[in-house]
């Protein structure tokens, strides 16, 4: 089953976070099929990015975001 989720980068108290397409039980930092955004928490505005086509594209291919994924982005 595919996910769309975080991955976290940057230092450990100044993580940013890129959105990934990835296998539902692979690590973190493991193989991603696409990258689509990317998210910012310590950004006063903008904090996240995405490519709005591929995210759609992936979900209507079976790719489900995570719940903190689908809540950022409402």
């Amino acid at each position: 089953m595919l996910k769309i989720k975080l991955q976290p980068t940057g230092k450990r108290h100044q993580r940013s976070y890129r959105i990934v397409v990835a296998e539902d039980r692979s690590k973190l930092s493991g193989k991603v099929l696409d990258s689509i955004g990317t998210y910012n928490p310590h950004e006063t505005e903008n904090k996240i990015t995405i490519n709005k086509e591929s995210y759609q594209s992936w979900q209507k291919k079976g790719a489900q975001p995570t719940e903190t994924l689908r809540k950022l982005i409402k």
